[in-house]
Order: structure tokens, then C-alpha cells, then sequence
């Protein structure tokens, strides 16, 4: 057995008593486990146990650290690697002790499963909700000792998704390691993408099976890439029996996109539309409001009118009218925070598809 088949065998071993004893095996009984694993290299059937692959129920947790590419281009490497390890040091703890297994690090997002056991059936659902609110908490934790040692605060959304998959070891002899792949997998992914900063999005099935367990938000539906109906998703809040919140360090009410947008607007004057169209940018965007920057004056407050294109629908959005919230100087920009206070349900339909069509590709980031 190669080096990374004898790591992976003793996490999956350790997985299994933390499960039964509730702790993992540690110091001189995990080093003669290591060892005994060691001893079976080259076993004869190597092979094909690495392309036996099985059906397995589980419950698949995606975390993602939130604007962490501005950090890393606003600050020396060596901070940024300190805060990262920091902070995969802090959540592979709490993963540990609801007996999750790490399947990879991927930048700066962690992929986690929860194997399923039919003797103990939405145990591992229990597990996955438990350890994401832990982690939530741990952030929240982990950014104020951010906050006493100057450093940037760090912000995770987490995606929850419960299926089939198929489980096994992938590589060769030179490289392996034990992962699952499956629709399930690409859905969990999917979810993540959609969880805004310090938020927890469950899928309808991981729903359905946390019973009374949870408490969630209402249903949301979204768009997601290869499938042809939208998708349900509800909002994790706590676990009551618990006695555990989601500290939310942020509320928003939709996801936002960077984009390079043109719009038009028009200025009202005592409800009336005045004539004169002004032409403008959209930098970012969400299912509520934009954030633009226009060439003249514009009071807060003011009341606007807007037109909208969206391109990867195929519309124009009419008859939106807004409000500015707010104003952002800018390295000499006029940035305007515009809050919709009216749209028509067909215009709001196609924003929402527009912003989780971005989400899903590369035309935009998620913020």
C-alpha cells in the first residue's frame, strides 16, 4: 500500500472509532495503527480494490471562504497562508469531533462527508447540520481574535446537500486518494455557491430527512446549471435541541455579482419621470438592488427610474424604479447604492435567473 492509500485508510479507520468510542485513537496507538497499515504495501489485490467502487448514502458539506481573493491581493503571502491554516486548523478540528470526514482543501474551501449508517438512519444528517453551525460559531470565533491582532476578518458560506454516490479510491500508483463523485457531489457544489457570508443553505432532501431536528428558513427556489427545474433550498438557522444559533455576521437578502452592466436611468421629480435618460454602469448586482456608478449628482434619497439589459437571458428589465440607499466616493467614482422599490414579477423573475446564472459561471464573483 502506497503512502497515500495508508493515509487515507487510517482516516477512514479513525473515522470509524471516533464513531464507536467517541474519540479518535491518538500518540503511540495511532502510530502502531499507521505502522500495521504500512506493513500491507503491495498486497496483492491492490488493484482492483482501487477500482471497486460502491453506492454509498451520505451527506455532503461544502465551505468556501468569502472575498478571500481581495485578501490575498492586499496582503503579504506569509499573512494570508497564517490566516488560511489558521482557519483550516480550526474547522478541521470541529469537523473531527462530529465524525466528518475531510474528502480535500481546494483552494480555500473545504469539502467534508458525512457517511450515512441504515442502522441509524438521518444520523449523518444530524451530523453535517451540527458541525456547520460549529463552524459558523468557530468563525465567528476565530475573527475576533482577527479583530485584536489587525488582521481581516474571514467570512464563510456553507452548501449542505444529502444523496447517493460513488465511493472509492481514484489515482494510480503513483497518486490516490478515497473521494466520491456523483450528481450529489455537483449539487452540494451548486448550493455553496448560492450561501451568502456566515450562511448555511441546506437542499430539500437534507430537509426532509433532519425531521424536527433543525430549525430552517422558508423554501427559496434557484436556478441551477444542468438541471431543468429549479432547485429548493432553505436557509439553516439552529438546532433548538442543541440550544445553537447561526451567528449570521452578515444579513443580506440576496446573493450579489460583480458585473460590468450598462443601464439607463431617469430622474423623478414629485412622482413625475422626468424625460432625460442618463446612461450609466452596473458594477454589482442582486435580487434587490445594484450597485452603479453614474456621471452626475444624484442626492440620496432620490427616486429613479431604470432599464436594466440582461444579456445571458435575454431580456431587458422595464419599469424598474429605485431608491438610492447610499453613496460610495470612489478613487474620484460616484458609486450609488440603489435599492429596488418596484419591479414587475416577470422583471424580478429574470434578475433573480440573471444573478444565479452569473454565480454559476465565470462572468461573475460571488461577494
Amino acid at each position: 500500500m502506497k503512502e497515500s492509500h495508508t493515509r487515507d485508510a487510517l482516516r477512514r479507520i479513525q473515522d470509524i472509532v471516533a464513531q464507536a468510542t467517541g474519540k479518535s485513537l491518538s500518540g503511540e496507538a495511532e502510530r502502531q495503527l499507521e505502522s500495521v497499515l504500512g506493513t500491507i504495501a503491495g498486497a496483492p489485490g491492490e488493484t482492483q480494490a482501487r477500482d471497486n467502487f460502491s453506492e454509498r448514502d451520505v451527506t455532503i458539506l461544502l465551505a468556501d471562504l468569502r472575498g478571500f481573493t481581495a485578501i490575498t491581493a492586499t496582503h503579504p503571502a506569509g499573512v494570508v497562508l497564517e490566516m488560511l491554516n489558521r482557519c483550516f486548523v480550526e474547522m478541521s478540528e470541529i469537523i473531527v469531533r462530529h465524525q466528518g470526514t475531510i474528502d480535500k482543501f481546494m483552494g480555500d474551501s473545504i469539502m467534508v462527508i458525512f457517511f450515512g449508517d441504515p442502522s441509524s438512519p438521518g444520523a449523518d444528517v444530524r451530523r453535517a447540520l451540527a458541525c456547520a453551525v460549529d463552524m459558523q460559531v468557530g468563525m465567528e470565533s476565530l475573527n475576533r481574535r482577527h479583530r485584536s491582532d489587525r488582521l481581516p476578518e474571514l467570512f464563510m458560506g456553507i452548501g449542505i446537500n444529502t444523496g447517493r454516490v460513488m465511493a472509492g479510491l481514484l489515482g494510480s500508483d503513483l497518486y490516490s486518494a478515497y473521494t466520491v463523485i456523483g450528481e450529489d457531489v455537483n449539487l452540494a457544489s451548486r448550493i455553496e455557491a448560492f450561501s451568502l457570508r456566515g450562511q448555511v443553505l441546506i437542499s430539500d432532501e437534507t430537509f426532509r430527512l433532519c425531521g424536527d431536528y433543525a430549525d430552517a428558513g422558508d423554501p427559496m427556489e434557484v436556478f441551477v446549471k444542468g438541471r431543468s427545474e429549479r432547485v429548493r433550498v432553505r436557509e439553516l438557522l439552529g438546532i433548538p435541541a442543541l440550544n445553537r444559533l447561526v451567528p449570521r455576521q452578515e444579513v443580506r437578502r440576496s446573493p450579489r455579482v460583480e458585473v460590468r452592466l450598462p443601464f439607463s436611468y431617469q430622474l423623478l421629480q414629485d412622482k413625475i419621470v422626468l424625460p432625460e435618460k442618463i446612461h450609466a454602469s452596473i458594477l454589482d448586482i442582486g435580487y434587490h438592488g445594484v450597485l452603479a456608478e453614474v456621471p452626475g449628482e444624484i442626492q440620496l434619497h432620490s427616486d429613479l427610474k431604470l432599464d436594466i439589459e440582461l444579456p445571458l437571458v435575454g431580456y431587458c428589465a422595464r419599469e424598474i424604479y429605485a431608491k438610492v440607499v447610499k453613496t460610495v466616493p470612489k478613487d474620484g467614482r460616484k458609486l450609488l447604492g440603489l435599492e429596488f422599490t418596484s419591479v414587475e414579477p416577470e422583471a424580478n423573475g429574470k434578475i433573480q435567473l440573471f444573478v444565479q446564472m452569473l454565480i454559476q459561471g465565470s462572468d461573475g464573483r460571488k461577494t
